[in-house]
């Protein structure tokens, strides 16, 4: 009996530490994503990047071919990869295959990059989505690619403190992404596609 129990307890230990999963979306501009999904419950890091492409070490001046993505580990006994598909699916506009929102290019457009083991369950949450919607979902379920993370300036985009010029002058960085994030009409429309179903995040 004392022995079971230790071995319990170890087993409950090794569980608890339980290295994060990951998984790694494009929903457009990944300042905007990584703002969204770092307030979900049991995200414990989101790092913005570069997937999909071919060329090697890809920058922001130099990512031809890859797709503006994130990295998001998560704790799946909080939040399964599942459910964190069906919320990401939920926080972009799956209907539209030439970008997102006012970002527009193969840079800015949505994809799910799936491990084998994660492949049956993306698929599942895009045909789920397709039906809630009635329409056909344009993002795709892609093999897992190489995760480049992207500059330090691009990592917590949305709550940086420098001073930034933008189109209405110099603003504070978390309030430029704002501007930038309200100005492309991003919330409006991820509300207007999915309508109480959305999921709106920072």
């Amino acid at each position: 009996m004392l022995k079971l129990a230790a071995a319990l307890t170890i087993a409950l230990a090794g569980a608890a530490h339980a290295a994060p999963e990951t998984a790694i979306v494009a929903g457009g501009c990944f300042w905007c994503v990584e703002s969204d999904f770092e307030s979900v419950p049991g995200v414990s890091e989101v790092v913005s990047g570069y997937a999909g492409g071919k060329s090697q070490n890809p920058t922001y001046q130099d990512h031809d071919g890859h797709l503006e993505v994130v990295q998001i580990q998560f704790d799946n006994s909080v939040i399964s990869y599942d459910d964190l598909i069906a919320k990401f699916l939920r926080s972009i506009d799956v209907t539209d295959d030439g970008g997102q929102f006012c970002d527009r290019g193969n840079a800015y457009r949505s994809a799910i990059f799936a491990t084998p083991d994660q492949t049956a369950a993306a698929e599942a949450a895009v045909a789920a989505a397709s039906a809630e919607l009635g329409a056909a979902v344009v993002t795709p379920v892609r093999k897992a690619a190489k995760f480049w993370i992207a500059e330090d300036y691009h990592q917590d985009y949305y709550k940086g403190s420098n001073i930034v010029l933008t189109r209405a002058g110099p603003k504070k960085q978390s309030n430029a992404y704002k501007f930038y994030r309200d100005g492309c009409g991003r919330d409006d429309r991820v509300r207007a596609v999915w309508g109480n179903a959305a999921f709106v995040g920072n």
